[in-house]
Parts: structure tokens; C-alpha cells; sequence
């Protein structure tokens, strides 16, 4: 069967992010600039004992001490804010997603009544106002500095500096339930098109090409690079050795191509035009050789049913997703920079 050539891979990612350039009229320092003033206008407001919980030093630890789980986390809670202040940590969030992100943030917040509900208290506290807003070093358009909001089931973290996202990684969204199966919102399903489009993908391959794209028949239990530490226990940006390879883009015919590239835009899609932009744009920045190389791979069923899991790997990003946890009912999602998470270059 017919493949694409690594030079159609290309043109096909320069259209997509071109595209998202145009769109947005970008200036580098446009994005960066309405975190700024949205952080600003949200520090004002607080108290000096809501300015403790919400702001710490550029350089602290906390800044990386990031996860999805429920557990115990720094920084300033919505339940903690005033109405006033609750509209303006939600206008900090916008700045950093586009519409598609934030309606999917805010619902994964509010899935926390319908867990509530179906766990009767047996399971961790459920609380759609126990997400944490966090701010690292002193908004601004000239220095270094960086933002968080947090909770179960969302991990956002971006770092600026003069004026430009320079990372907006890791960026983590979840869902549970995955789909709402009974109740008023039953059929809501949060993160229907990031699994929709991979499965459609696998679906979509020949016989030998799903053969190289399945990793295994059963999915991994989690994603594996939710944590990733180097050797001397700091930040790390290689991905796990273990994780499955699959199938490579240049192994795809041009549909197959063009589904995997709007899978990889689904993730871009959630950020802004200006954040999505700046990541395509890096895929091909990395060098036509490499677009081919992009991979693409599937555990367990083709049946978004029963519990599956896949990875997508580029020269310069890591997006892994499972749905195994609660009969298959469970997301996981995680876009993560092989360069620079955190705006950290691995140190080598």
C-alpha cells in the first residue's frame, strides 16, 4: 500500500500549524502577556495569608512537585477565594487554554460531584473547589516566572520568561468517570476526542500495519511517564526506556497520516492558538528526517470499552493516554516536552 513520504509529513504539519498561526495573529509575547495581567489582577486581590498559600520563589522545588492523583497540594484552592477572586483564578486558567481546554478543565472539575455521588464517601475526598492555584515568581513581561493550577485529574504548568510561554508542559487532563453512565449527564463523555481519534487511527490500519502499531494485548494499568526523574533523582525529559515504539508515520499511507496528525492536534487544539502553534511548530523545526519517525502505538482491544492505552512519540514530545482503571472507564492524558518541560532543558 501507498506511504507518505517523509516531505508530505511536512507539508501536512506546516499546514496545521500555519494554520493556528494565522489564526491567532501571534505574537510570541501575546499569550505571555495575558497570563501576566490576569496573574497580576488575581494576586491583587488577596489577603496577605491567600498570598502565603498562592505564590512562591521562581526557583522552589514546588514548582516541579506536580502530579494527577488525589493528594495533598500547595498553593491556593478555589474554596479558599472570594467569588471576586474565584472569577479571576478562572480568568487565569483562560489565558492558558483555548475554549476546548477550558470547558474541559472545568468539567473534569465538576465530575468531582458525580464521583462523590457514586463512591458515597468510601473514596478520597471529592471536591470540585479543591483545585490550586499556584504562581512562581512575580508576573511580568521582562523576568522568568511561571504559573500552576492543579487538582485531581488536572496538571497545568507554565513557565514564562520575557513576556514568552516558553513551556506549557507537562500538561495533564483526566477523566473519571470517562463517561457518564447514568444520572442527569449520563452519555457526557470529557475527553471523547483524544480517544476517538487514536482509535479510529488503529482502526483504521491493514493487517501487517497493526501487527507494528500494537504493543500488547493488554494495556499497561497507568501511563508511565507521569513521573519522569533523572539519575540524580532531578527533572528529567527522556522518556521511559520501556515505552512501546509501534508504528512509525512513514509506515502510513496519507489518510492514516492525516489521522495521525489530528490526534496530535486534539492535544495542541486545548491550549492557546499561540501555545498550540508554538508546539507544532517544534515538531517540524526538528527537522524533516525526523517527522517520519513520529510513532504511534496501541495496547489492548480495539474497543474503547474494554481497557487501552497508547503513546505517541516525536523528536520532540511524549503524549501517552490510557483508560484502563473503573472497568475502562478511567482517562488518563499526558502531553509532555521531550525538551523542555518546565522551560528545563535536560542537563546533561
Amino acid at each position: 500500500m501507498p506511504r507518505i513520504k517523509p516531505s508530505l509529513a511536512l507539508g501536512a504539519l506546516g499546514v496545521i500549524a500555519l494554520a493556528l498561526w494565522a489564526g491567532a495573529q501571534p505574537n510570541p509575547s501575546r499569550a505571555g502577556g495575558a497570563m501576566a495581567l490576569a496573574a497580576e489582577r488575581l494576586l491583587a486581590t488577596l489577603d496577605e495569608g491567600q498570598k502565603d498559600k498562592a505564590t512562591f520563589s521562581f526557583g522552589s522545588p514546588e514548582r516541579l512537585n506536580w502530579h494527577f492523583i488525589p493528594r495533598p497540594r500547595k498553593g491556593l484552592p478555589i474554596k479558599e477565594m472570594k467569588p471576586e477572586q474565584r472569577s479571576l483564578a478562572f480568568g487565569l486558567l483562560e489565558s492558558g487554554l483555548a475554549t476546548e481546554g477550558n470547558l474541559k478543565a472545568t468539567t473534569i472539575m465538576s465530575l468531582e460531584a458525580i464521583l462523590r455521588d457514586l463512591e458515597k464517601g468510601s473514596g478520597p475526598v471529592r471536591d470540585p473547589e479543591l483545585y490550586y492555584f499556584s504562581i512562581f515568581g512575580t508576573p511580568s513581561n521582562t523576568d522568568k516566572w511561571g504559573w500552576r493550577v492543579e487538582g485531581h485529574h488536572i496538571s497545568l504548568n507554565f513557565t514564562l520568561d520575557g513576556g514568552r510561554v516558553v513551556s506549557a508542559t507537562p500538561a495533564f487532563f483526566g477523566a473519571n468517570p470517562a463517561e457518564v453512565r447514568e444520572g442527569p449527564r449520563k452519555g457526557l463523555r470529557t475527553l471523547a476526542d483524544l480517544e476517538d481519534r487514536a482509535l479510529r487511527l488503529f482502526q483504521a490500519l491493514d493487517e501487517d500495519q497493526k501487527k507494528q502499531a500494537l504493543a500488547s494485548d493488554t494495556a499497561p494499568k497507568e501511563i508511565r511517564s507521569g513521573e519522569l526523574k533523572g539519575e540524580t533523582g532531578g527533572l528529567s525529559n527522556r522518556p521511559p526506556d520501556d515505552l512501546p515504539k509501534g508504528i512509525a508515520a512513514d509506515n502510513l499511507n496519507k489518510d492514516q497520516h492525516r489521522m495521525l496528525l489530528s490526534l496530535i492536534e486534539a492535544y495542541a487544539q486545548d491550549m492557546t492558538p499561540q501555545v498550540g502553534a508554538a508546539w507544532l511548530s517544534e515538531i517540524i523545526q526538528a527537522g524533516q528526517d525526523q517527522l517520519g519517525k513520529i510513532r504511534f502505538a496501541w495496547s489492548g482491544p480495539a474497543d474503547r470499552t474494554k481497557p487501552h492505552a497508547y503513546v505517541v512519540q516525536g523528536p520532540t514530545f511524549l503524549i501517552e493516554f490510557n483508560n484502563t482503571q473503573n472497568n475502562a472507564n478511567h482517562i488518563h492524558s499526558l502531553w509532555r516536552s521531550t525538551l523542555n518541560d518546565f522551560g528545563q532543558a535536560e542537563k546533561k
